[in-house]
């Protein structure tokens, strides 16, 4: 090969590399809108917490990475999240009919409120576990469709 050749390969190759590092250090976010249904009525707010990991999942709010309640209105309650970075993500929600913070139980810790999950799990013995619940939120829109469950 020609020595003007390979210092014009060589310089290539570096800038090359030079323009690649931004791309594959930039992060692209991605955001997360959740929508409940299955409210029996338009009472009260819905509480959501989002868990990044399954540290606390589903009922540890302190533990999530975003927790918020929202007023019921008309329709289906949403929330989104923006600046998600990708991964996997475990929503909990409860309708908070009585407006006290809480997802209320009968004596035997049966809840007496709607509640439910993303990927809307089959609730058997007790609540998912991470896994079961986690969805993976990648690119800059994803959505999430949660269905209140009623046992009582």
């Amino acid at each position: 090969m020609n020595k003007r050749f390979q210092v014009a390969l060589l310089f290539l190759s570096i800038l090359g590399n030079f323009t690649l590092i931004p791309q594959t250090k930039a992060s692209i976010n991605s955001n997360l809108a959740i929508t409940v249904n299955g409210m029996k009525n338009q009472k009260g707010q819905v509480c959501f917490s989002v868990f990044s990991t399954r540290q606390g999942f589903p009922s540890d709010s302190k533990r999530a990475l975003k927790s918020q309640c929202v007023k019921v209105g008309d329709t289906a309650v949403n929330l989104n999240l923006n600046n998600l970075k990708a991964g996997n993500y475990a929503v909990a929600v409860f309708h908070d009919a009585n407006g006290d913070g809480n997802l209320n139980t009968n004596f035997l810790g049966i809840p007496t409120e709607g509640f439910g999950f993303s990927n809307n799990p089959k609730i058997r013995t007790g609540a998912p576990n991470f896994v079961e619940s986690a969805v993976f939120v990648a690119g800059s829109n994803n959505n999430v469709q949660i269905q209140l469950q009623h046992l009582l």
